[in-house]
C-alpha cells in the first residue's frame, strides 16, 4: 500500500467533501477522513462559493496536509449538494470514492472496512449502516438509518434482488463507489435540484453489477433539531421543497419505466405514500391555506396515478390521508393527519354501515374509496373508553382578566359515550419535565353536542398557577374526561384557532417575576396546545438575561453535570443487571420466607395456567403458605385479591423470589436470576411441542458457546419439570436437557378440570355456565372455539394476527347454530366487525383458556399445543393448516407431521372447514378411535390429579393429606 503523503499514488478512497458557509464544522469532517485506519486516502473539499470563509478553512487544511487534501472552489453558488460533489469527483484520484457532507463525520473504520468487502467481492457499490446523530440531544441519541438492512454481510447481482435496498436506503454519502464505474455510466448528481441524492442513488444501484452490503457503521448523519436555520429535508414548508422531490421521483419512474421494472416501481410508490408524502402531511396542520391548496394540487398529478396495488400494502391512516388529500377534503383530511401524527388517537367520530366501521360517511358509494375508508381492522369500535385516546379540538380561546377561557370539542365514535352519560372533566396543567408539579382546574360546563362532547373552562392562571420558573418553561395541557366512571386523558389540538393573535397572561413564578412575567400560548411539535414562560416587561428580560448567563455559567454546569450524573446512577439502579446483582447479594444476606411461593404465568401477563391450578387446589385445601403472583405491566388486572402482588422486575419482585421457598411458573424467570439451593423450582411449562424447541431450534445451535452455556444455566435452575406424556420426554425435556431425575410424569395442572370434564360429561360446571352468560351465549347455541397460535416473523418478532377465514361468512351460515370464539394467541390482539356481534366473539381478555375449552364443544386450531390439551375432552377438533408449508419447513421445523397425526379433519380452506363443521356429531364419530389414539400417546399421564399431586408432594406434610 501507497504511504499517505506519496504525491503520484493512487489513493485507494478519495473522500469528496462537499462544503457552503460551514467553516467551523468543516474542519471536523476532514478530520474524520484523514484520521482513518485506512491510510491511503485522499480529500478532495468542494467549496460551494461560501460566502463565510470556508474556503480560506479548506485552504488551510490542504495545506496543513499537502498530498492529502485538495481544495476546489465553484465559481458561482450552485444552490444544491449535486454540483459541488460533480465538481469533486471530476479532480478525485482514487480507485473507489465517497461524499461526505461538510457536518458530517465518517466512522473511523469506515474506509477499510468498506473497500475490504469491495475489493472482495468485487462489488461497483458498497454500502455500510448510517446513524443519525442528535447532537443538541442531552442523552446522545442515535437512531440507526434502517438497520433491518444492514444486520449482516450480503452480495447481490441486481438491485432487483433486494428492492428494499432502492426503496428505503437512498443516501449517496454512506456509500463507497468504484470510481471507473461512475465514469463508465456517466453516473453524477442532477444540477440546480434538491434531494439529488435520490437519483443519483436510484441510477446507481440499477447500473451496478454488484452490490455488497456490510453490517458496519462507516458515516455519521449529525441533525441539529433546535435551529431556526433548517436543513435542505427540513424545509418541507417551502413548496418548491416538495415540487423539487416530486421533480426527482419523476425522474426515477422515467428511468423504471424504460428498464421495465415494474415491480420496483410499485415498491417505489407504496414507499412514496408511506414516507415521503407523510413527512409533508404532517406539517399541514401549521400551515396555511395557500400552501395546502398548492400542496394538493402537485401531490395529486403525481398520485392519482398510483395503482392500487400501491395502497394495498399501506396501513389504514396512510391510505385515508392520500385519497382525502387528492380530492382536497379538509374537514375530513386534518383530523386524519392528526391521527398520522399521534398514532393512537382517534380523531374522527367514525360511521357503521352494513356492519363495518368506516373513517366517514363520505364516498361510500365508490367501492374502491369504500375499501380505503374502511377502519374495521384497526378495532377501534371495540375499545372502552379508558382505552381510547380522543382527538379534542380546541374551539376558542379568550383572555379575559386574568382568566384564560378555553373551549374544545371531543370526539365521540361511535357514541361511545351515550347521551345519558354522567359527565365531569378538569384540565391538567403539566410541566414538561415530569418531576415537577401539575396544577388541575375544574371544567365547568361539558355536554353532548351531536358527535362530540362539548366542554368550556375558565382558567385562574394568574392566581393559581405556580410554576417554579426557568427549570419548567413549557407546559403541556390535558383534559381528564370522565363518563359514568370511565376516564379518558386526552390532549387539546390547537387546530384552526390561531394562538398568535391572542394575549398573553401575566404570571407569578416561585423564582420571581424577573425569571418571567407571562405565560404564552403555543402549539407543539404534534400540534398540541401548550404555554411557554416567558419575559414581557423589560425588568423581567434583564432579570432572565442575568438568570440565562448564570446557567451557563462554571457554577451551573457543575450543578448540571452533578444532578445528570445523580440521574444516571439513579437509571442504573433502576436496570436489570443493577437489580440482579442486588438479587444475588440478597441470597447470601437475607433468609428463606418459609411457606412463601412466587407463581408466574406466561412472564407475569396473566393469571392463568397450571401455576393458577396449583394455586387455586392450595387455597381450596387451605395450605398455609403465602401466595406472591407477579405481573407485568402498569396495574394487576384479573390476579387474585387473596396474593400477594409484585410488579416483574420491580424490587418486591426480586426480594421475593431471593426468599421464597418456592419457584411455581409455565415459561421462565428472569435468567439472569440464579436459584438459591434452598428454593424448590417447579416448572409447570406450557405446552406440548409440535414444532421444534429449546436446543433443537436452529437459532440455539448457532448460538456461541457463551450463550449456550448462560442457557443452560438458566435451565439448569429447574428442581422438577412436568410432562404429561413420552412425547414430553422425547421433545421438551431432551430440547431443553432435563435430566431424567428432574422430570415429573403427572400431567398439567391446568389440565385436570378436562379430564374430570370428560369422566363427567353431564355434571355441568357453575364457572363454565357463567361465562356463557357473562358472554352472552344463548342457551341453544353451540359453541365453536377458533384457538390458533402466534406467527413469527424472520427477525424473530410476532406476526399481526389476522384471520384465515370469513367470520362474517361463517355467521351467516352456522350463525343460527353456532357461537364462534376467537381467542388468538396472547401475543396476538384480534379485530371483529360489528356485523357478527353475539354470533362471533372476541375472547382475548378471557386470561385462562381452560374454562374456555370447557365451555366449546369443538375446537378449531392450527399448530397450538392447545390441540393437546381440547383432545382430552375427547371432543371434535378441526386443523387448519392453511400455511403448513410456510409454518413446517421453515428454519425450525416440527416433531412430527401434523396431516399423518391429527385426531380431525386437517383443512387448507375456509369451504373445507366449514363443510367439516357442518355435522358434529358425525365428526366426533368418524374420529373417535383417532382422538382416543391421539390422547394416550400425548396425554397419558393427564389423569386429573396432578395439582393434587404436586401440594401433596411438596406442601402437605406427611399424615395430613386430604
Amino acid at each position: 500500500m501507497d504511504t499517505p503523503g506519496s504525491r503520484g499514488a493512487e489513493p485507494d478512497i478519495s473522500v469528496v467533501v462537499i462544503v457552503y458557509n460551514d467553516g467551523p464544522r468543516l474542519t471536523t469532517a476532514v478530520r474524520s477522513a484523514l484520521d482513518q485506519t485506512l491510510r491511503n486516502v485522499e480529500v478532495v473539499i468542494a467549496d460551494d462559493c461560501s460566502t463565510d470563509g470556508s474556503y480560506d478553512v479548506a485552504c488551510s487544511l490542504a495545506a496543513a496536509h499537502p498530498g492529502r487534501v485538495r481544495a476546489i472552489r465553484l465559481a458561482e453558488n450552485s444552490g444544491g449538494c449535486g454540483e459541488p460533489r460533480n465538481q469533486g469527483l471530476a479532480v478525485a484520484r482514487g480507485r473507489y470514492v465517497m461524499f461526505l457532507d461538510s457536518d458530517d463525520t465518517l466512522e473511523a473504520n469506515a474506509c477499510r472496512n468498506l473497500l475490504e468487502a469491495a475489493d472482495r467481492t468485487g462489488a461497483d457499490l458498497v454500502s455500510g449502516r448510517c446513524v443519525r446523530v442528535y447532537t443538541d440531544s442531552r442523552h446522545d441519541k442515535r437512531i440507526p438509518w434502517y438497520p433491518w438492512l444492514y444486520r449482516s454481510t450480503r452480495t447481490v447481482e441486481s438491485i432487483a434482488e433486494l428492492p428494499d435496498l432502492f426503496v428505503f436506503d437512498t443516501l449517496s454519502t454512506n456509500k463507497c463507489y468504484r470510481r471507473a464505474f461512475l465514469l463508465e455510466n456517466g453516473l453524477a448528481f442532477p444540477r440546480g435540484i434538491h434531494y439529488e441524492d435520490l437519483l443519483f442513488s436510484a441510477q446507481a444501484y440499477l447500473a451496478a453489477g454488484r452490490i455488497t452490503l456490510i453490517p458496519h457503521t462507516v458515516y455519521f448523519w449529525h441533525v441539529v433539531q433546535k435551529t431556526t436555520a433548517k436543513s435542505i429535508s427540513n424545509r418541507r414548508h417551502e413548496i418548491n421543497n416538495f415540487a423539487d422531490r416530486l421533480e426527482i421521483h419523476r425522474r426515477i419512474d422515467e428511468v423504471l419505466k424504460r428498464r421495465g421494472l415494474d415491480e420496483l416501481k410499485l415498491s417505489k410508490d407504496t414507499k412514496f405514500l408511506k414516507h415521503d408524502l407523510a413527512l409533508y402531511l404532517r406539517d399541514l396542520p401549521f400551515l396555511d391555506d395557500g400552501y395546502r391548496h398548492r400542496f394538493a394540487e402537485l401531490a395529486r398529478g403525481y398520485i392519482q396515478g398510483f395503482p392500487e396495488a400501491a395502497y394495498a400494502e399501506l396501513d389504514r391512516v396512510h391510505a385515508i390521508c392520500a385519497h382525502l388529500l387528492v380530492r382536497e377534503d379538509w374537514e375530513n383530511l386534518m383530523p386524519a393527519v392528526d391521527t398520522l401524527i399521534n398514532r393512537s388517537k382517534i380523531s374522527t367520530p367514525l360511521v357503521e354501515r352494513d356492519g363495518r366501521i368506516y373513517w366517514c360517511d363520505r364516498y361510500l358509494d365508490d367501492p374502491a374509496a369504500r375499501n380505503v375508508m374502511d377502519v374495521t381492522a384497526l378495532g377501534l369500535h371495540g375499545r372502552e373508553l379508558d382505552e381510547m385516546c380522543l382527538r379534542n379540538a380546541l374551539t376558542g380561546y379568550a383572555v379575559r382578566g386574568d382568566l384564560v377561557v378555553l373551549e374544545g370539542a371531543v370526539v365521540n365514535p361511535l357514541h361511545t359515550v351515550p347521551p345519558d352519560a354522567r359527565l365531569t372533566a378538569e384540565l391538567e396543567f403539566r410541566a414538561r419535565r415530569r418531576s415537577l408539579r401539575t396544577f388541575r382546574f375544574p371544567v365547568a360546563a361539558v355536554r353532548h353536542a351531536g358527535g362530540t362532547l362539548t366542554w368550556r373552562a375558565a382558567v385562574p392562571l394568574t392566581g393559581r398557577f405556580r410554576p417554579v420558573g426557568v427549570v419548567d418553561e413549557v407546559w403541556d395541557v390535558r383534559l381528564h374526561l370522565t363518563a359514568d366512571g370511565r376516564r379518558t386523558t386526552t390532549r387539546i389540538t390547537a387546530g384552526d384557532v390561531d394562538l398568535e393573535n391572542f394575549a398573553s397572561v401575566p404570571v407569578r413564578p416561585r423564582l420571581g417575576r424577573f425569571v418571567a412575567d407571562r405565560l404564552e400560548p403555543q402549539v407543539s411539535a404534534k400540534g398540541h396546545l401548550a404555554f411557554r414562560l416567558t419575559q414581557h416587561g423589560p425588568v423581567a428580560r434583564r432579570g432572565r438575561a442575568l438568570v440565562d448567563r448564570n446557567l451557563h455559567g462554571p457554577a451551573a454546569r457543575t450543578v448540571k453535570s452533578t444532578y445528570r450524573a445523580l440521574r444516571a446512577v439513579r437509571r442504573d439502579l433502576s436496570s436489570h443487571s443493577r437489580k440482579a446483582q442486588a438479587y444475588h447479594h440478597m441470597l447470601r444476606v437475607l433468609p428463606v420466607r418459609k411457606g412463601t411461593v412466587v407463581f408466574e404465568s406466561h412472564l407475569g401477563t396473566q393469571y392463568s395456567d397450571s401455576p393458577r391450578a396449583i394455586h387455586e387446589e392450595l387455597r381450596r385445601r387451605r395450605v398455609p403458605v403465602t401466595a406472591v403472583w407477579s405481573y407485568a405491566g402498569e396495574r394487576p388486572e384479573g390476579f387474585p385479591e387473596d396474593a400477594e402482588l409484585v410488579r416483574r422486575w420491580s424490587w418486591r419482585y426480586i426480594r421475593a423470589l431471593a426468599q421464597a421457598e418456592f419457584w411455581i411458573d409455565n415459561q421462565g424467570f428472569p435468567l439472569m436470576l440464579r436459584k438459591r439451593p434452598e428454593t424448590t423450582y417447579i416448572q409447570t411449562w406450557h405446552g406440548s411441542a409440535l414444532k421444534r424447541m429449546g436446543f433443537d431450534e436452529p437459532s440455539c445451535r448457532v448460538m456461541s458457546e457463551h450463550e449456550q452455556r448462560a442457557f443452560q444455566q438458566a435451565l439448569d435452575r429447574f428442581d422438577h419439570f412436568l410432562v404429561r406424556s413420552e412425547h414430553d420426554v422425547r421433545t421438551l425435556a431432551r430440547a431443553y436437557r432435563i435430566p431424567e431425575g428432574k422430570l415429573l410424569r403427572i400431567g398439567y395442572p391446568r389440565n385436570d378440570a378436562l379430564v374430570r370434564a370428560a369422566r363427567h360429561p353431564q355434571t355441568a360446571d357453575p364457572a363454565v355456565r357463567g361465562l356463557a352468560e357473562r358472554l352472552g351465549i344463548r342457551p341453544d347455541s353451540r359453541v365453536v372455539l377458533y384457538a390458533p397460535t402466534f406467527r413469527a416473523r424472520p427477525d424473530g418478532g410476532v406476526r399481526d394476527f389476522r384471520l384465515p377465514f370469513d367470520v362474517e361468512r361463517f355467521a351467516d351460515r352456522f350463525g343460527d347454530r353456532y357461537t364462534l370464539l376467537v381467542r388468538p394467541h396472547y401475543l396476538n390482539r384480534v379485530t371483529l366487525q360489528p356485523s357478527v356481534a353475539g354470533r362471533v366473539i372476541d375472547v382475548a381478555r378471557e386470561a385462562d383458556i381452560t374454562p374456555l375449552l370447557l365451555l366449546s364443544d369443538a375446537l378449531i386450531t392450527d399448530y397450538s399445543s392447545v390441540m393437546f390439551d381440547y383432545a382430552l375432552l375427547h371432543r371434535p377438533l378441526v386443523f387448519l393448516a392453511h400455511d403448513w408449508e410456510e409454518y413446517s419447513k421453515d428454519v425450525r421445523g416440527t416433531y412430527f407431521d401434523l396431516f399423518e397425526e391429527a385426531p380431525g379433519p386437517v383443512v387448507r380452506t375456509e369451504d373445507a372447514l366449514f363443510s367439516a363443521l357442518s355435522d358434529l356429531r358425525a365428526l366426533s364419530t368418524r374420529y373417535e378411535a383417532r382422538l382416543k389414539e391421539f390422547v394416550d400417546k400425548y396425554g397419558e399421564y393427564d389423569r386429573g390429579d396432578a395439582a393434587a399431586r404436586i401440594v401433596e408432594r411438596f406442601f402437605v406434610p406427611a399424615g395430613e393429606i386430604r
